[in-house]
């Protein structure tokens, strides 16, 4: 028999007073991605320059070391979203494995910068092995952190919440390596940058390990599916993705979002440097972009006013003004970093909403189709991610090549018009597109309030 409304309201309202977390529990909900961003920042930002000009590696086996190692990371999420929905501990489903692999983890990436003497093909085989395997130990511990989420509470503001503690430390620990890995090399080296990344890399680590521990010892997975915590198979586990909408709709959203993003990044020393003859202020320019901090600090407090769906398109139209306003501003210094502010902001509420999404979809699922599989779902999701990172990475240098660039050499104007495409114009198409996903692909057949208050009406009826 269907619940009527008013049982429905009383019920979430007395499910999310037991759904709270203290602020603790989010502090260390956002230190265990701090601990990531301590390792693995160093590991995206700095391991090619430490390949190739600390290491000894030619450009060329590490640009192909990159590309096997982003299709193997593509394979190992769903991978473990399926070990996630089958584990069943007094710890719950997604804690352990934070438990299990964050120590594996931080050995491996300090192995991976200890650059051991060896041949030439020695060298490549143990860059290979220890990048892989950095990459799928570095899955293991970070797809818990997001698989968690709904486990956490069925409260949505709560998650939001919790969800903006992770990206504020996740983006923290960005900063901290950005801000002092290279100095801390020099420090430990003193002159000897190989001896200099170990240690440097060594700190980080054993840092971030202690913030895995207390991510660990300091969080809760409350929520339980219809199953009452047993481990799901993986047809069953499947079952929560079939005629999910708003899963569909996140997972094209990710991968726009995140190409989109990327291919920013990544392009701006170009623009910076060649078209606008201005390579001084790209550091300025690098880190004015953390300005998302704001964006992602005010997620918490528009929610309660405002959907998500709004404040992600809201978002995502501020940064477009933001990228017109860096295109019209030529060579004037002050319009650049105008919009970069402008558009680094906007772009703070979606990079600050989108794990909540994905936690959203686990509810849906269940609400569907019985079954509580936030491992696959999440983990599956994250692909979207991962495919869209590896895109934003790639389509600009692809680009530049079609355009006939040369490093360190005066640009043809083909160039430079690549160079603009990548810097202005993609990053403006797919915004426009991640808009008109989020308005007509993320589509809920009921309210999201009354479906958690369904699920918990079913799990109080267990």
């Amino acid at each position: 028999m269907a619940l009527r409304e008013q049982d429905l309201k009383n019920l979430n309202n007395a499910s999310s007073s037991n759904q709270k977390m203290s602020l603790l529990e989010k502090v260390s909900y956002g230190l265990g991605d701090t601990g990531s961003n301590l390792i693995y920042t160093v590991i995206t930002t700095y391991l090619t320059f430490y390949f190739t000009d600390v290491y000894g590696l030619g450009a060329a086996a590490v640009g192909t070391l990159m590309l096997v190692a982003r299709f193997v990371d593509m394979i190992d999420s769903p991978i473990f979203g399926v070990l996630i929905d089958k584990t069943n501990t007094r710890w719950g489903k997604s804690r352990p494995w934070i438990l299990w692999s964050s120590v594996p983890f931080t050995i491996v990436a300090i192995l991976l910068f200890m650059g051991p003497d060896l041949s030439a093909s020695g060298k490549l085989a143990y860059a290979y092995f220890f990048y892989i395997a950095a990459n799928v130990l570095y899955a293991a511990v970070n797809n818990p952190l997001t698989t968690m989420l709904p486990s956490m509470s069925s409260d949505v503001q709560e998650r939001t919440v919790a969800n903006v503690f992770r990206m504020f430390g996740g983006q923290v620990g960005g900063l901290i390596v950005n801000l002092s890995l290279l100095p801390l090399v020099a420090y430990f080296g003193a002159g000897n940058q190989q001896k200099g990344f170990f240690y440097a890399m060594t700190l980080f680590s054993v840092i971030g390990l202690i913030l895995f521990f207390v991510t660990f010892f300091n969080t809760k997975e409350r929520v339980q599916d219809v199953s009452g915590g047993e481990s799901l198979p993986i047809k069953e586990s499947l079952k929560a993705i079939k005629g999910n909408r708003p899963w569909i709709a996140v997972l094209l959203l990710g991968i726009v979002f995140f190409m989109l993003y990327i291919m920013k990044v990544s392009a701006g020393i170009y623009y910076l440097t060649y078209n606008i003859n201005k390579p001084e202020i790209i550091s300025t320019v690098n880190t004015l972009s953390m300005c998302s901090l704001v964006g992602i600090l005010a997620v918490p407090f528009l929610s309660k006013k405002f959907s998500k769906v709004l404040l992600i398109n809201t978002g995502i139209a501020i940064n477009i003004v933001g990228q017109l306003i860096i295109l019209m501003a030529g060579a004037n210094v002050s319009m650049i970093i105008a919009g970069t502010i402008i558009g680094s902001i906007g772009m703070g509420l979606p990079a600050g909403l989108l794990f909540t999404l994905m936690a959203d979809t686990v509810d849906y699922g269940e609400w569907k189709s019985g079954v509580r599989a936030q491992g696959i779902i999440v983990s599956a999701a994250g692909i979207g991610i991962k495919f869209g990172s590896g895109l934003g990475g790639a389509i600009p240098a692809w680009l530049l090549a079609a355009g006939g660039y040369v490093a360190n050499q005066k640009q043809t104007a083909t160039a430079l018009h690549m160079i603009t495409l990548n810097y202005i114009w993609l990053p403006i198409i797919f915004s426009i597109l991640s808009i008109l996903i989020m308005a007509f692909l993320y589509k809920w057949e009921k309210p999201h309030h009354e479906i958690v208050a369904e699920l918990e009406a079913r799990r109080a009826q267990r």
